[in-house]
């Protein structure tokens, strides 16, 4: 039979049946999560050797509770997503498989967030000791005087324009 003889709807099957497995692209066969979480994993893996090796910086305590509690309960749901996803239909798992890569990177993120955390409360210690140094440093050698205590006294603006025209008149005499 011609191609000009078919149906609309015998072309369309004919169409469906010429088209083989084979000829849809690997990426678009099954999405692949498997090569996705591991990553993610050791991600994870680096993040708390690195948090780990910081040093401890003072008055973070409550935060760090607050972004570890945050990553266990997300690395918690994705292990229960995982399950449910292997569980679960084909149709249905790509979307669930998605969410739980999701709960790894909240996971991650929270890692992330607390070490920026410690890394700039790290760096601002650092500079104020510079700074404290290069004081101290400049104090030694005589270069800054050191402070002077004095008294100060609360005036209100026209309180203050009165005892500069005093200073004035008694300078000009």
């Amino acid at each position: 039979m011609s191609p000009a003889a078919l149906t609309t709807d015998e072309a369309r099957d004919a169409d469906i049946e010429s088209l083989q497995r084979d000829d849809i692209p690997e990426s678009t066969k099954e999405l692949n999560h498997e090569t996705e979480i591991p990553t993610l994993e050791n991600a994870m893996v680096q993040v708390d050797k690195i948090d780990a090796a910081l040093p401890a910086v003072r008055d973070l305590e409550a935060n760090d509770k607050e972004m570890d509690d945050l990553a266990d309960i997300a690395i918690n749901t994705f292990d229960e997503l995982m399950q449910l996803g292997k569980d679960a239909e084909e149709r249905f798992a790509g979307e669930i498989f998605s969410n739980a890569a999701r709960m790894l990177d909240t996971a991650l993120t929270a890692k992330t967030n607390k070490i920026n955390k410690k890394l700039k409360m790290i760096e601002l210690q650092l500079k104020k000791q510079r700074q404290d140094q290069i004081a101290a440093k400049e104090q030694a050698s005589g270069q800054i005087e050191a402070p002077i205590d004095g008294e100060g006294v609360v005036l209100s603006r026209n309180d203050l324009l009165d005892e500069i025209n005093k200073l004035n008149i008694e300078s000009e005499s």
